[in-house]
Order: C-alpha cells, then structure tokens, then sequence
C-alpha cells in the first residue's frame, strides 16, 4: 500500500503532508531524511489508528490528488514491520554478494541490515 505525499520545501528544510492524512507530517533537512521521516510517520499513524479500533484512512490514487505550485509528489510505502526476523534464503550473484558484503562492511552494517535498509529505500523511491 501506498500514500500520495506532498514535498515542500527547499534544501535544508523539507517537510512533508500526506493530503488524505491531515495533520500527519514529517520533516528533514534533505529529500531522503524527509521520506524516511515519513514512513515512519505513516507507520506510527497505522498503528495508533489500529490500536484505538479505528480504521485506516485508504490511500487516493496518486494521479488525482492535486500537487500545489513548487510542491513534490510523491507515494510512501506503508511498510508493516513485525519486530519478528524470518530467514530468507536467497542465491545471488557472486559480484551482486560481493558488493552487499563491501557497501554493509562500507557503512558498518552487517549485510543483513544493509538489505533490508536498502529494500526500505527503493520502496520509498517508488521501486
């Protein structure tokens, strides 16, 4: 599932609405700090929405809603995350394992979070 969001804003300050969501936002001071601060902005709306026995608003199609003058369209992913770990066995090739292994070890993860981070973010871009 996906939420049309609204980016507005210039470098440094960027703040995103969700229109079929008033009143959730979140903000960052580059595209990428905003996305990731509204998923989980998103996700915190599910959850507490759920949780007091409401039911969630459902995202519009994303080519009706109407984007203001200098504004960013964009759709969020509403990303469910359990807490619990399954395993995932998977075969890859040997140079796409390889660059896992570099960029994780790179940014001192271990390849495990360095794939499910990466997943996050091309969900996020629209992937």
């Amino acid at each position: 599932m996906r939420y049309p969001a609204v980016i507005d804003g210039k470098k440094g300050a960027y703040g995103v609405t969700f229109p079929d969501l008033p009143g959730i936002v979140a903000m960052g001071k580059t595209l990428d700090e905003a996305l990731v601060n509204a998923e989980e902005a998103l996700r915190d709306y599910v959850v507490e929405t759920e949780k007091d026995g409401e039911t969630i608003t459902p995202p519009s199609v994303l080519e009706r809603v109407k984007t203001p003058a200098g504004c960013l369209l964009v759709s969020v992913p509403l990303l469910r995350l359990s807490g619990r770990s399954v395993r995932a066995n998977m075969l890859l090739d040997e140079g796409v394992a390889a660059f896992i292994a570099s960029e994780a070890q790179r940014r001192g993860m271990t390849r495990t979070a360095y794939v499910e981070w990466m997943t996050r973010r091309i969900a996020q871009m629209g992937g």
